[in-house]
């Protein structure tokens, strides 16, 4: 029992993990193509903009992952009612 509490705990962090990941990388490359741009062409004002790009781009990858996350569980416990 002590075991599977720790697995548990364990699979939940490195979830929390993914979904900050997910979020962040996003948010980072585009805020960094915003900079980079904007030294290049003298348009500095780019940079809010795309960081609002990335912030997207970051909100549908968590969403996608989270879907796939509810409909595995959902099939998973589709199965379960299934044997019993």
């Amino acid at each position: 029992m002590k075991k599977n509490n720790n697995k548990q705990i364990f699979d939940a962090l490195i979830m929390v993990f993914q979904f900050g990941i997910n979020m962040i990388v996003p948010i980072f490359i585009c805020t960094l193509l915003g900079v980079w741009i904007g030294k290049k062409t003298g348009m500095d004002w780019i940079t809010v903009p795309l960081f609002f790009l990335g912030a997207l781009a970051g909100a549908n990858n968590i969403y996608r992952m989270a879907k796939k996350l509810i409909d595995l569980d959902e099939k998973d416990n589709g199965n379960a009612k299934k044997d019993k």
